[in-house]
């Protein structure tokens, strides 16, 4: 959820550039498109003379870490995570706003791709739908951990109508029963926005 107060930050707008280039060069070639080669393709193949397939080469299992000491990673978001902590307790927290923020973008965005990435191998290879799913999971956790933190921060900061939203966006992921979707609860009983105390099945008293 984006915020009208807050002063967009440099990384702010080179993340949106990036995302929008990677975007922008992997546009999709239409199905009816490929649909309508698809006759004229076969004939070209049918002509064409055999040529010798070429030596398969060893494909490198080195694992790319190209992305590790970057911001659009999970190392990344949780660098974020820690540099606004080091803001709240020096109680910096315009810097910590901008930084969670930041971190919480990133996660969304992570936690989308992954997402998508797990759909499209459904029932194609489950181990790898399956590995997508969990940093899916991962990094959806990590971004309402992000947005609990936010909230909070805005509460210190005496912004109750920054921080509401932020909390019922919260329950919504979470759900009440969860710790963060019940503390976000208590956030908003805490603020007044609600004026009736939740207390999970498990911590009621029997009667």
């Amino acid at each position: 959820m984006s915020t009208s107060f807050a002063k967009p930050c440099s990384f702010r707008f080179a993340f949106q550039a990036a995302v929008l280039s990677l975007v922008s060069s992997a546009a999709l070639l239409p199905l009816g498109a490929i649909a309508q080669n698809t006759a004229s393709a076969q004939q070209l193949l049918a002509q064409s003379k055999p040529v010798t397939s070429p030596q398969a080469q060893p494909v490198e299992t080195t694992k790319p870490n190209s992305l590790e000491s970057s911001v659009f990673s999970i190392s990344g978001g949780q660098r974020l995570m820690s540099e606004s902590m080091t803001a709240i307790s020096q109680q910096n927290y315009d810097q910590a706003v901008t930084k969670l923020q930041d971190a919480r973008q990133v996660f969304n965005q992570l936690s989308n791709f992954y997402q998508e990435l797990t759909t499209s191998f459904s029932g194609i290879d489950n181990r790898i739908s399956d590995s997508h799913r969990r940093k899916a999971l991962q990094t959806a956790q990590l971004r309402d951990e992000a947005t609990y933190q936010l909230a909070v921060v805005y509460r210190a900061k005496n912004q109750p109508e920054l921080a509401v939203p932020l909390l019922i966006q919260l329950i919504r992921s979470q759900a009440p029963t969860r710790d963060l979707g019940l503390q976000a609860y208590q956030q908003l009983f805490e603020l007044g926005f609600v004026d009736v105390q939740y207390a999970p099945p498990s911590a009621a008293t029997p009667k």
